[in-house]
């Protein structure tokens, strides 16, 4: 992605192959996807180095954002898509623990990715290995008591090599965040853990690059607060709470496929 219209191109071909892969699988979670989708994408083009860097999605019913970007990046095959939660399949509606090289945990019981992110980051540490880990949760996972046993593990340890992802969409299961259980404002309750909290939109690939650089921050570890859209390019999908459910039918499939090749 090294230019305007290289990074333009990508978007919108993921985009429509996300959209086609869940319409064939009859599968919902597409808002959850198309949220996160523009971070996905810039981490894994521009941001992670293959040899050194970890990448746990801890908001697992956003897998198939990442095996759209990982066959973006020709690590898994068309065919792989094709048979997206289907029987027998190595794509599981939530990432799977064994099939995928890129996939080191399965995840999607919302509430432990940040723990395995900051188990590895640890690890390097004691390893002396170089490389960061980074992670990605939605917002309505910081309503689980597990996610700030981790927060306050993360700090104490201070994991100056731990960046961490806030999908801000706003929207979970069963209504809005502020509905549900309202933590707002969350940058604020964050920062008193004496870690670095920058907040962004999450669907501005220069944005994202720069919220991840390192910069001496006091060997403090990185959370971004993620300020993105739920369905996200897809009219009848945004900020709409049943896209984190609902699969679509072939009008509203068609009328995505608009939508995106428009945009």
């Amino acid at each position: 992605m090294n230019s305007d219209a290289g990074i333009r191109e990508l978007r919108r071909r993921a985009k429509l192959r996300l959209l086609r892969m869940h319409y064939e699988s009859n599968v919902g979670h597409i808002g959850g996807n198309l949220s996160v989708l523009d971070i996905m994408l810039t981490l894994h083009h521009q941001v992670l180095r293959a040899d050194v860097d970890e990448f746990i999605l801890s908001k697992g019913h956003a897998a198939g954002a990442w095996y759209v970007t990982l066959w973006s990046l020709g690590l898994l095959s068309e065919e792989d898509l094709v048979r997206f939660h289907k029987d027998g399949t190595r794509l599981a509606g939530h990432p799977p623990a064994r099939g995928i090289p890129a996939v080191s945990f399965a995840t999607g019981s919302l509430g432990h990715g940040l723990s395995l992110a900051a188990g590895l980051a640890l690890a390097k540490r004691v390893k002396s290995e170089s490389g960061r880990v980074f992670c990605v949760t939605s917002d309505g996972e910081w309503n689980e008591g597990s996610t700030w046993e981790a927060l306050i593990f993360v700090a104490h340890q201070r994991l100056r090599n731990l960046v961490v992802f806030v999908d801000v969409n706003g929207l979970q299961g069963f209504g809005t965040t502020r509905e549900v259980a309202n933590l707002e404002p969350l940058a604020a309750k964050l920062e008193t853990f004496d870690i670095v909290v920058r907040e962004i939109d999450g669907h501005d690939p220069d944005a994202i690059s720069e919220a991840v650089r390192e910069d001496g921050s006091a060997g403090r570890p990185i959370f971004i607060l993620a300020k993105t859209c739920k369905g996200c390019g897809v009219s009848f999908l945004e900020h709409r709470m049943d896209s984190h459910y609902l699969p679509m039918n072939e009008a509203q499939y068609r009328q995505a496929v608009d939508d995106v090749t428009r945009s």
